[in-house]
């Protein structure tokens, strides 16, 4: 623990915090995640401050101290924050809490410092370090947290069914710390997460998302998501991730279980991508696969359409995760079109259908092809080896086409206000259709990507399109 006593010494605003603490006569304590990842060695962005007095005052002066010009204060809940040297530090005054079996809000009260010990979720988020002169820098590990973190270990404080009823999101933070830290939970503390999963109920969709993202974000998010469904909670927190579970494929691809083979196509993105929402879209991918099941005789299992039925159902679970509206549409396009690139591998694809899908997929061409790779989960390393090589060969056909074309950002090089003087008309719905027939033509290389060719081409074709108007 010397490195931490050295740690705490060398930042002058912990010195500051403690004349302040003498000052006012009050004791304060860094506790909670701060002097996990201190011993973890993990990036230290954030400080909590337990205040066993008023922590709102105490907050306010220490800001002033520092220079720090603005202050947010919770009344409600008896916590401040505010920013300093990009640390976010938080203050809470020692408190104890009780909730009822339907509520989402506990019932604070003020507490003393072990009141405020036991509340908290896990024995790696109790210890506790002195700011406090007479024992500065001291550390107080009164549940053996030291010890289950270098056991890699995340077990309750007190009862985990107390704890999980309490605070029923715990259930989840349990499933992200051991997701982010690659920890094992006790056996009581999943025991009791299994019970008392349909707690979750209750609690705000979005603090069930905003935990569920952490998860998604974690190193190797598999060791979340099998927690959330082996535990049942999966089916409260994502009900179309869960029915994933035992839907089988064919054997000669990937795994048996679309919900295990989900997993590693996410774990697979982990390792090359820290894009959420690229992990989000590959945990998504296959979710209609349960609706579109059917059985063929020569191939086994098929799943006809579910990428395009998984592309529609996107709109419904943005909606009730409450997940951000402007990743919709990427999101939406990486689900509908992850088969697309298998299709073009074949000699005779032609260059028009290289082209609709290079203006199809737009600038997320590389997340696509990330996607499509990591769908390779087959266990056979000669099949890992031969579909990557297909993606290859895509993605050279791509290339190839893209240096002919120069289709990085396509548009008719005839622009409207070319087409209505040519044909005299105003903008209308009919200019529209002139320029997408160009586009077309050359999509489908019939003429090629330059002015005169269109030029030329809208000559030939204006008449039919005007003649209909």
């Amino acid at each position: 623990m010397t490195d931490i006593k050295r740690h705490i010494a060398e930042r002058e605003y912990f010195a500051e915090a403690s004349k302040l603490a003498e000052e006012m006569g009050v004791e304060i304590y860094v506790v909670g995640g701060y002097i996990r990842d201190l011993i973890l060695k993990r990036e230290l962005d954030d400080i909590d401050i337990l205040v066993i007095g008023d922590g709102l005052e105490f907050a306010q002066k220490f800001a002033e101290r520092l220079g720090v010009q603005t202050v947010s204060l919770f009344k409600t809940f008896g916590t401040a924050h505010f920013n300093y040297q990009n640390i976010d530090f938080e203050f809470v005054g020692a408190r104890k809490e009780s909730y009822s079996s339907d509520s989402r809000n506990p019932a604070v009260e003020t507490g003393s410092f072990d009141d405020d010990i036991n509340r908290r979720d896990f024995t790696i988020n109790t210890i506790a370090l002195s700011l406090n002169k007479s024992n500065f820098a001291e550390i107080i590990d009164k549940y053996s947290g030291i010890q289950d973190i270098e056991n890699k270990l995340i077990k309750t404080p007190l009862d985990p069914e107390q704890t999980f009823s309490d605070d029923p999101l715990r259930i989840m933070r349990a499933f992200r710390f051991a997701s982010q830290l690659n920890f094992t939970l006790d056996d009581s503390l999943f025991e009791a997460a299994s019970k008392m999963a349909g707690r979750l109920e209750i609690i705000s969709r979005e603090r069930i998302t905003d935990e569920f993202m952490k998860i998604l974000g974690s190193p190797k998010p598999s060791v979340g998501l099998r927690l959330l469904y082996d535990s049942g909670a999966m089916k409260y927190v994502f009900p179309e991730v869960a029915n994933l579970g035992g839907v089988e494929q064919r054997k000669d691809f990937h795994h048996k279980d679309v919900f295990l083979h989900t997993c590693q196509v996410v774990d697979n993105i982990a390792e090359v991508s820290d894009n959420i929402w690229l992990r989000f879209a590959g945990l998504v991918h296959d979710i209609a696969k349960p609706m579109t099941k059917r059985f063929d005789e020569k191939v086994g299992w098929t799943f006809h359409g579910h990428e395009e039925l998984g592309a529609r159902m996107m709109k419904h679970i943005f909606r009730t995760m409450k997940l951000p509206f402007s990743k919709l549409d990427y999101v939406r396009k990486l689900v509908r079109l992850h088969l697309r690139p298998i299709a073009l591998i074949s000699d005779d694809v032609t260059d028009s259908a290289i082209r609709r899908f290079i203006v199809a997929v737009g600038e997320d061409l590389e997340d696509m092809i990330i996607l499509c790779r990591a769908d390779i989960t087959s266990k056979n390393p000669e099949k890992v080896t031969r579909y990557l090589a297909n993606y290859d060969k895509v993605m050279e056909k791509v290339r190839d086409v893209k240096e002919k074309d120069k289709l990085r950002e396509f548009q008719s090089p005839v622009r409207g206000e070319d087409i209505m003087k040519i044909c005299n008309i105003p903008p209308s719905k009919t200019v529209g259709e002139i320029k997408s027939a160009i586009e077309e033509a050359i999509l489908d290389g019939e003429i090629g990507n330059n002015y005169e060719e269109a030029l030329a081409y809208l000559m030939k074709i204006k008449d039919q399109f005007l003649n209909s108007g």
